[in-house]
């Protein structure tokens, strides 16, 4: 989402200057400067100590800040770690080449889960843990993230990433199934309801949406006037530029992983108030690992979607998920879809921002299992019925 893009490169160019900073010092003060005696002589005089120390203290922040963030971050008991599970790849209509995970019990009702951008299929670790035991997971790369390959013209759309949805349901198998969304991922499996053809639509059981929107997600952000106005100046030229010299924003990322400025973006932008050391770092690294010029297609794409027309035709049940504290997709944005939408009901978490899915994993992951529950038990007397 752009509102957390943007403070992360800014940041990593701050600790960039940072570190441009220390290199100067140092070099300043390994230099020194030339001393004219009384006797006309010059003597080689060595830099001033405090360049020697001011660039050394730089420097180490530079690469060591990392560990001082995180220190002010409190510890949790159970930090996301990066899993993979059993995986298959699956084409997509654009030539993609998806990604695609599957754990839980064989035969157990169906849950396709779909990440948020700048991520990948790690993120639902809290989700795999608590879910698997109840139900068949199907997690998912988007093109260009974690594992998936980006199709070979390297175009971007939410269009695109429903019909690799499509695909993914498709290779699921034919039973009933509960599409998951978090964010960008809400984007697409609204899209994807959109277009899906009568066939694969009758597959579709549910829809939980997790802190989504259904439009440009600038216009539902926190401090939303102001993004919007500094848009066709500022925000849409600085994601070409990321496109533009994409090798050097990737650099200048994981200097600004190392010196703690990502995950001070990532903590002030992503969480609520129960946000985890482990958890923000998780974070940080799996948006580091992205690459910065498709996220950058990802966020300029997003500028021209909306779903708006459709959510009072979305004849499904739908959960919406959001938290309380959530300034990347505001509360507001998650009320409307559930209002438009005649079979939604909205879940509040207090305290949750936009990851509340990680750091209030009991609520989501436990208002998902109930929702699930229901569903699939109607469907299942819906279907004892019409035989």
């Amino acid at each position: 989402m752009p509102v957390i893009t943007i403070p992360r490169i800014l940041l990593s160019l701050l600790s960039w200057a940072l570190l441009a900073g220390a290199i100067y010092l140092l070099w300043s003060w390994h230099q020194g400067h030339d001393l004219r005696l009384a006797d006309g002589a010059v003597r080689r005089v060595e830099g001033d100590r405090w360049r020697l120390y001011s660039g050394l203290g730089l420097l180490a922040w530079s690469f060591l800040g990392r560990f001082v963030v995180l220190r002010v971050i409190p510890a949790g008991k159970d930090e996301p770690r990066e899993e993979r599970a059993a995986a298959t790849t699956v084409a997509a209509p654009d030539g993609s080449l998806i990604h695609v995970e599957t754990l839980g019990a064989v035969g157990a009702p169906t849950l396709v889960l779909t990440h948020g951008w700048g991520l990948n299929a790690n993120a639902w670790w809290y989700a795999k843990h608590a879910l698997a035991a109840r139900f068949r997971l199907v997690l998912w790369d988007l093109p260009g993230l974690g594992r998936s390959k980006m199709p070979e013209d390297g175009k971007i759309t939410i269009d695109r990433f429903a019909e690799a949805l499509g695909a993914v349901v498709q290779a699921s198998g034919p039973g009933r199934v509960i599409l998951v969304g978090h964010s960008i991922g809400g984007m697409a499996t609204q899209t994807f309801w959109r277009a899906c053809p009568q066939s694969l639509r009758a597959q579709i059981a549910g829809m939980v949406l997790v802190d989504t929107t259904y439009e440009n997600p600038i216009r539902t952000m926190w401090l939303s006037p102001l993004w919007r106005a500094l848009r066709w100046p500022v925000i849409e030229p600085l994601f070409w530029l990321t496109i533009a010299l994409s090798p050097l924003v990737w650099l200048a990322s994981w200097q600004g992983y190392l010196s703690g400025s990502n995950q001070l973006a990532m903590r002030l932008t992503g969480f609520g108030r129960f946000a985890t050391r482990g958890q923000v770092d998780f974070t940080a690294r799996l948006a580091c690992k992205g690459s910065p010029g498709v996220q950058a297609k990802g966020n300029l794409a997003m500028f021209r979607w909306s779903v708006t027309e459709l959510l009072p035709a979305v004849d499904l049940p739908m959960l919406v998920l959001t938290g309380t504290k959530d300034i990347v997709t505001l509360p507001s944005a998650s009320e409307l879809i559930a209002d438009a939408a005649p079979q939604a009901r909205i879940f509040k978490v207090q305290g949750a921002g936009h990851m509340g899915f990680m750091e209030r994993s009991e609520a989501y992951n436990g208002a998902i299992v109930e929702f699930a529950d229901e569903v699939f038990a109607r469907k299942a007397i819906e279907r004892s019925i019409a035989d």
